[in-house]
């Protein structure tokens, strides 16, 4: 699993979409559109699908605004289920290994990040059935080390989807940072990482929009750590 130089930065034409204040403000009149109709029980599909034809937005700009976009109650729920650092002391929390490892490494790569209407940030990066670390996987282990540390956490434990390929290897790169580093994680291979997360009792770690519907208690890393650490962001507000 050589890196061969990658990393999980813009993609070619990124700058042309989100890159200049129009480009923002139309995304943002699209979020306020999309947020109308997810409210009124518009399906995300067609929701989009209307608000993309309106504002013409191309293929990633759609993507940005369906991880942007939430209606009412879902944002009034998912921030009722958010807890802070101050309640994490001593607690055992699961951490949805993908989403959260991916989106620090598009971040860390200066890739465009978005602030949705939830709070939770969310990149335009995916897996597609397999995953490749990148120069940036380490940091990102790293980041998350330092925040398990700082915050007293009895136990983190990441969840991997079995079926990705890789998932294996990235599970022991983990593991093998935990013990180089006497820090008290574990990490799981799930085949429904997400209904895991979602069934459990304990606190999740995930900006995975499913996830934060349907689990009990939530945190939300990413937006700690660019505020604690002070990460520079290719931030895009949304509303």
């Amino acid at each position: 699993m050589s890196m061969n130089n990658r990393n999980r930065g813009k993609n070619t034409g990124d700058d042309v979409l989100f890159g200049s204040e129009k480009q923002i403000d139309k995304l943002k009149l699209a979020v306020q559109d999309m947020q109308y109709l997810l409210t009124r029980g518009y399906a995300e599909k067609a929701g989009s699908e209307l608000v993309g034809n309106r504002y013409r937005l191309k293929t990633r700009q759609i993507q940005a605004l369906r991880g942007a976009s939430a209606s009412d109650i879902q944002v009034q729920n998912r921030q009722m289920k958010q807890r802070n650092a101050s309640d994490l002391k001593d607690k055992i929390l699961y951490l949805d290994g993908f989403n959260v490892l991916i989106l620090l490494e598009s971040l860390l790569s200066e890739a465009y990040i978005f602030e949705g209407l939830d709070g939770c940030f969310r990149d335009l990066s995916g897996v597609h059935g397999t995953y490749k670390r990148v120069n940036q996987t380490l940091r990102a282990i790293e980041l998350v080390g330092r925040f398990f540390t700082k915050n007293h956490i009895h136990q983190l434990i990441w969840i991997f989807d079995q079926p990705v390929s890789n998932s294996g290897r990235i599970k022991q790169i983990v593991l093998d940072f935990a013990e180089e580093n006497k820090l008290n994680w574990d990490a799981e291979l799930q085949f429904s990482p997400d209904k895991f997360l979602a069934e459990s009792s304990a606190i999740s770690i995930s900006s995975d929009a499913w996830i934060l519907d349907h689990c009990k208690e939530w945190f939300n890393l990413i937006g700690y750590l660019i505020k604690e650490e002070d990460l520079p962001v290719n931030l895009v507000k949304t509303f």
